[in-house]
């Protein structure tokens, strides 16, 4: 999996968040978009999902051949903390509901999904009972065990203890070897393995 952007930018209203931004992701990289709060990361997330287009310059994606962008949904696996889990399910019902449109990864399964969240015993609790480091470690994990080319990560330790960090970087140690992986972040430990660094700031060009 390559994403390509040439001269990319997007614009609210007369306000550039980012311009002529010209990059390649390319498939088994770890990349970190940074940036401090409002600087425009979720935004840049936002147009490699193809969620937003860009108001200027293009994106393309390729395996083999080029993707269409609205096809583009199936390959990626996206976790965030304002990403919205439907309340009234329980934790196995939502396993179960976003696993009708993902795989598993290899050799994972829902019983081994409920083993690494550590939530066995609260697979019937709705998630309107879950607390919110409870609700980030189950986003992580649907995103993380899912067997897609791309994983893509907004601000991921949001709500999570010292041990949740530590899970957070044992999940991405085993599921995301192979990925085109994403994560945007302003602190290091979301980001500590990542290679690729880009500064959103970079790219503000009027």
């Amino acid at each position: 999996m390559i994403i390509d952007l040439n001269k990319a930018g997007r614009r609210f209203n007369q306000e550039w968040i980012f311009r002529n931004f010209s990059y390649q992701f390319k498939a088994g990289e770890q990349y970190a978009i940074l940036g401090p709060n409002g600087s425009g990361k979720s935004t840049l997330l936002s147009v490699l999902t193809g969620s937003l287009s860009p108001s200027e310059g293009t994106i393309t994606y390729s395996e083999a051949k080029n993707i269409p962008v609205e096809q583009i949904y199936k390959r990626i696996s996206f976790a965030a903390p304002y990403l919205d889990l439907i309340e009234e399910f329980t934790l196995q019902e939502t396993i179960s509901f976003h696993f009708k449109f993902k795989e598993f990864s290899a050799g994972m399964d829902a019983e081994g999904l409920l083993e690494r969240l550590g939530l066995a015993r609260a697979q019937d609790k709705p998630l309107k009972y879950f607390s919110s480091g409870m609700k980030q470690r189950t986003k992580l994990a649907l995103a993380c065990c899912a067997d897609t080319p791309m994983l893509l990560l907004d601000e991921p330790t949001s709500n999570l203890d010292t041990q949740g960090i530590d899970w957070y970087h044992q999940l991405i140690s085993d599921f995301s070897a192979d990925k085109l992986l994403v994560v945007c972040s302003n602190q290091e430990v979301e980001y500590s393995f990542c290679k690729h660094f880009i500064q959103v700031t970079d790219y503000k060009t009027a």
